[in-house]
């Protein structure tokens, strides 16, 4: 299934993407697109059932301009893996991780797929990445494989991981000053259920900027595939239903090209898409 939220923001309502396109209404079946939702095999099942029976009504997008949200709300944790694909490591001159690299970003930084992306003040290295984000769908803690870590998984969605890496990087501390500015995550437009997605380690990643091709990877490049990084983190903290794990991004990021980076300014046009699990674009302005 492809699950979304339309709406303006702080009142979207649960929505399924049918296999003809059209936009179904989930708000007369569940409260909303959360962890508790996607921990709740039989109320998935109905949603199912009432798809496959054309029992939800559509909504009307003639127009086109019915804002679509972030897929998933009340999330809870946002895991990000740093460095997880050996062309971008290589880009940047990075050691290959011996284990995958940690990080947060807020829930806060989520915004929809289309929404403005703010520049934050004082910023002059904003940077993209492209990035597939594993949403788990059962509570994880200790698992002792991969395999089970896919099991854990409820879907995936594309999610852009905007940074800064001036902030990031060169301004002391750990990586979470560039990672969390406003607006630095938009993800979506789907949550695509795991059932559509059999091998996530197959699937095209793309980014461009101003029309321009800067990111054509794929998952196979990952060096800790999805199944693993469930695993791994689930070791160290208890992932829940409705928490996010963003994958890490392929090489053509502007901090791994050459002199002068062609870092993210006010006016520019992000679009970005993962096989299968939809397309974003986004303007950015100054904050």
């Amino acid at each position: 299934m492809k699950l979304l939220r339309v709406g303006t923001v702080g009142a979207e309502r649960p929505a399924l993407l049918d296999q003809d396109g059209k936009l179904r209404d989930l708000s007369g079946l569940v409260t909303d697109i959360d962890g508790d939702l996607l921990a709740d095999e039989a109320a998935l099942g109905r949603v199912r059932a009432a798809a496959a029976g054309g029992e939800l009504p559509v909504i009307d997008d003639a127009a086109g301009t019915l804002r679509v949200g972030p897929p998933l709300a009340r999330i809870g944790k946002i895991v990000c893996i740093g460095l997880n694909y050996h062309d971008h490591a290589a880009e940047t001159g990075a050691a290959i991780p011996a284990e995958p690299i940690i990080f947060f970003k807020a829930p806060d930084t989520v915004v929809g797929p289309d929404d403005t992306v703010l520049v934050p003040r004082g910023s002059t290295k904003t940077d993209w990445e492209v990035e597939l984000a594993v949403v788990i769908g059962r509570t994880a803690r200790y698992l002792d494989s991969a395999e089970e870590g896919l099991a854990h998984v409820a879907g995936y969605a594309v999610a852009h991981d905007v940074s800064e890496r001036e902030f990031q990087i060169e301004r002391g501390g750990t990586w979470d000053k560039g990672k969390n500015c406003e607006t630095f995550n938009p993800l979506g437009p789907w949550l695509v259920t795991a059932d559509e997605v059999p091998d996530p380690q197959v699937l095209g990643l793309k980014l461009w900027v101003n029309g321009e091709l800067k990111q054509d990877g794929t998952t196979a490049e990952q060096i800790f595939p999805v199944g693993e990084v469930v695993q791994y983190v689930s070791q160290f903290m208890t992932l829940y239903p409705g928490d996010v794990i963003n994958t890490g991004t392929p090489a053509g990021v502007a901090m791994g090209q050459a002199e002068p980076k062609p870092y993210l300014r006010s006016g520019d046009v992000v679009e970005l898409e993962v096989e299968g699990l939809g397309r974003q674009r986004q303007e950015l302005k100054d904050a």
